[in-house]
C-alpha cells in the first residue's frame, strides 16, 4: 500500500510549476518593495532617484554581454529576469540585513564601530552576499535543470544575478555619495557622487559579475559530472572562490593608500582578462558541441547538411533569421530563431547524455522526441533560410554538392553514439508522412534515428 502510495506522496510534496512561479513572483515582489524602501530611507527621495539613473547605465552593457556567451543555446529570458531580480531585490536585502546586524553585534561586542565597520566588510559581507546571490543559481540548478547544461549557463546565471546586486548596491551607495555632496555643496567635479561613480560604475562594474562566475562555472562543472562527489563539491568549491575574492576585494582600502590601485591592478584587471578569455573559449566550445552532435541528426535526415554549419555560427544564424524576415515577416524569424534554438537544445542535450549515460539523462528519449517535433514543424521555414545563409557566409566545404540527399558526410563515428538509451520500435507501422524520409536516412547510413514512437537516437 505504501507503495502504490510513494508517487502520489512525491507529486504532493513536490509543488507545481504555477505554484513555484507564483511564490517566486510574490517573493521578489515583496522583497523588490523591501529593499526600494529601505535604499529610500538611507539616500533620501533625490538620492535615491540619482543612484538609480546612474546606477542604470552598466547594466545594459553587463546584461549583453553576459547574454552574448550564452547565444549558442540561449536561456529564456524569464529565466534570466528572475535570477536578475533575485540580485537586485533578494538577495541586496538579505544582504543589507545581514551585514547591518553582523556588524552592529561586532560593535557591541568589541565596543569599536571602526573596527566593526572594517571586520564586516572584509569577513562578513563577502560570506553573505555571496551566499544570497548563490541561492538562485541552486533554484535554476534544481529546479530548471535542463536549462543548466554546462558552464555556459553557469556563466550566464551568475552573471545576470550579479548584475543584478550590483545594480541595487549602487544605488545606495551613489545615492548616499549624493546626499553628502548636497549637505556639503561640493561642486560636481569634486563631488563624492562623481568619484563613487567613477569607481564602481566606470572602473569596476565587473567587480560582483566577477565574483560570482566563479560561483556560476562550479556549477556548471557540477551539470556536466556524472560523480556525485563533484556535483556537490564543485559548487562549493565555486562559491569558496568567490568569498575570496570579494574579501580581497573589499580589503583594498585596509592596505593603505595605493591598497585600491594594487589590488585592481595587480588582481582584478587580470582575472578580469582571464574570465574574457575564458568566457570567449566557453562559447566556442558549446558552438564545437553544437556542430558534432547535430552531424549524428543530419545523418539521420532530422536535418539538412547545410543546415549544421549554420547552425553552429552566430553570424549564420543571426543572416538566417533576416532572411526569413525579409521574405516571411516577423512570424518567419521568430520561427527560425525558435529552430535554432531547439536544435541547439537538442545538440547539449545528446552531449551531455553521452558523456554521463542515461543515469545524468533519464528522460532524454522524451526530450529529444519533443525537440524533433519542433524542429520539423518548423523545419520547411527555417531549412532553406538556414542553408542560403550557409552558402552566403561560406561555411560550406568545397565538396558539398545541393543535390546529394545522402547521410551527412561529416557525421561523428557510430562509437559517438554509446551510453544513449536505445529506441523502440515504432507501435504504429502506418506512421508515415514526413517521418517516412527521416527513417530511410536513419537506415541508410546504419544510424538509427529517433522517431516519435521511439526513445531516441541510439
Amino acid at each position: 500500500m505504501f507503495r502504490a502510495l510513494r508517487p502520489q506522496l512525491a507529486r504532493l510534496a513536490r509543488p507545481s510549476g504555477t505554484v513555484r512561479v507564483c511564490v517566486l513572483v510574490v517573493l521578489l515582489a515583496g522583497t523588490g518593495i523591501t529593499i526600494l524602501e529601505l535604499v529610500r530611507e538611507q539616500t533620501g527621495t533625490a538620492g535615491f532617484f540619482v543612484g538609480l539613473g546612474l546606477a542604470l547605465l552598466p547594466v545594459a552593457p553587463l546584461m549583453a554581454a553576459f547574454r552574448w556567451v550564452g547565444r549558442a543555446a540561449p536561456a529564456p529570458w524569464l529565466q534570466l529576469l528572475f535570477c536578475f531580480g533575485w540580485g537586485a531585490c533578494t538577495a541586496a536585502l538579505i544582504a543589507i540585513l545581514a551585514n547591518s546586524f553582523a556588524t552592529e553585534w561586532i560593535a557591541a561586542a568589541t565596543a569599536d564601530p571602526a573596527d566593526a565597520d572594517a571586520l564586516g566588510s572584509v569577513a562578513i559581507a563577502p560570506v553573505v552576499e555571496e551566499c544570497a546571490k548563490a541561492a538562485a543559481l541552486l533554484l535554476v540548478f534544481v529546479f530548471r535543470r535542463r536549462h543548466f547544461t554546462g558552464p555556459a549557463d553557469g556563466f550566464v546565471v551568475a552573471g545576470f544575478t550579479a548584475t543584478g546586486f550590483a545594480f541595487t548596491e549602487n544605488i545606495l551607495y551613489l545615492g548616499n555619495a549624493f546626499g553628502e555632496d548636497v549637505a556639503e555643496g561640493t561642486g560636481v567635479l569634486d563631488s563624492v557622487t562623481a568619484a563613487t561613480f567613477f569607481v564602481r560604475v566606470v572602473l569596476s562594474p565587473f567587480a560582483h559579475p566577477l565574483f560570482t562566475v566563479l560561483t556560476g562555472l562550479g556549477f556548471g562543472a557540477a551539470a556536466v559530472s556524472a560523480r556525485r562527489v563533484r556535483r556537490i563539491g564543485l559548487p562549493l568549491l565555486g562559491l569558496a572562490l568567490a568569498m575570496t575574492m570579494h574579501a580581497l576585494w573589499n580589503s583594498a582600502s585596509q592596505f593603505g593608500e595605493s591598497g585600491f590601485y594594487v589590488v585592481y591592478g595587480c588582481v582584478m584587471v587580470p582575472a578580469f582578462g582571464v574570465l574574457l578569455w575564458l568566457a570567449v573559449r566557453i562559447r566556442r566550445r558549446r558552438l564545437r558541441a553544437v556542430a558534432g552532435e547535430l552531424a549524428l541528426y543530419a545523418a539521420a535526415g532530422w536535418l539538412g547538411p547545410a543546415e549544421v554549419p549554420a547552425l553552429a555560427s552566430m553570424p549564420a544564424r543571426s543572416l538566417a533569421r533576416s532572411l526569413a524576415r525579409r521574405s516571411g515577416g516577423r512570424a518567419a524569424g521568430r520561427a527560425v530563431a525558435l529552430y535554432e534554438a531547439d536544435a541547439a537544445a537538442l545538440a547539449l542535450l545528446r552531449n551531455r547524455a553521452r558523456r554521463g549515460g542515461p543515469v545524468r539523462e533519464p528522460d532524454f528519449a522524451g526530450r529529444e522526441r519533443e525537440l524533433l517535433r519542433s524542429l520539423w514543424q518548423r523545419r520547411a521555414t527555417a531549412g532553406p533560410a538556414l542553408a542560403r545563409a550557409a552558402v552566403m557566409e561560406e561555411l560550406l566545404p568545397p565538396w558539398f554538392d545541393p543535390l546529394d540527399r545522402g547521410p551527412y558526410r561529416g557525421a561523428a563515428p557510430a562509437e559517438a553514439l554509446a551510453g544513449v538509451p536505445a529506441p523502440r520500435p515504432s507501435p504504429s507501422p502506418r506512421r508515415q508522412g514526413p517521418w517516412r524520409s527521416a527513417t530511410a536516412a536513419g537506415r541508410s547510413s546504419s544510424r538509427p534515428c529517433g522517431l516519435p514512437g521511439g526513445d531516441g537516437v541510439r
